[in-house]
């Protein structure tokens, strides 16, 4: 019963922390994550383990509270410890979940996380939030509003033909956004995705 109230807590921070998000990444694009994330989990066989159910739906509730690209204030990066501190998350499942958040990003793949060795949750939560991303689950059409959205947002140019795709990216030019167009995001990125699944339902 104990981990259903967390999870509830953790919806309520969800909400409260993301309300100013653009649509690109909200409340609606967390839930569909962490069902995603379920689903993946119970396909790679984790429903068996309770505590790797666990650690998937938390990761995957929490993985964009206090993300990098929405920060208004430099406290919010601790948001998602400072919850599970405050739940009294073991600290051995405490340490998975910061794990998968910190890690799970485009960004942290391109530093060479992503090449490291990854537990059966990160996979799956990652997996998730790639499938979103491309608009695989839900439909297609998704992944390209969420990036025309999320571009928008950030008043990118949207197609400049004197801009090529950044196809050699390091983490720290890819944080740069103001260097790209939003029709270069899907070269740099969102193509990319699919080669990236380390599940093999995601596959």
């Amino acid at each position: 019963m104990a981990i259903r109230d967390t999870v509830k807590r953790a919806e309520q921070l969800v909400e409260t922390s993301m309300k100013g998000n653009d649509a690109s990444h909200d409340a609606s694009h967390v839930w569909r994550v962490r069902d995603l994330a379920l689903s993946l989990a119970r396909e790679e066989g984790l429903s068996s383990n309770p505590d790797s159910m666990e650690i998937v739906e938390l990761a995957a509730l929490l993985h964009d509270v206090g993300d990098y690209k929405y920060l208004r204030d430099p406290s919010e990066e601790k948001l998602v410890e400072n919850f599970l501190e405050e739940e009294g998350i073991a600290e051995s499942k405490k340490i998975k979940i910061l794990s998968i958040i910190k890690g799970m990003g485009f960004k942290d793949e391109l530093a060479g996380v992503g090449n490291q060795e990854f537990t059966p949750e990160f996979g799956v939560v990652q997996d998730a939030d790639r499938l979103d991303a491309i608009g695989a689950i839900e439909f297609f059409g998704l992944g390209i509003a969420r990036c025309f959205t999320f571009g928008g947002n950030r008043n990118s140019v949207l197609h400049d033909p004197a801009i090529q795709p950044r196809l050699d990216l390091s983490k720290e030019q890819y944080m740069k956004k103001e260097e790209q167009t939003t029709v270069n995001h899907f070269h740099e990125k969102l193509l990319k995705l699919k080669d990236s699944m380390k599940t093999k339902f995601a596959h």
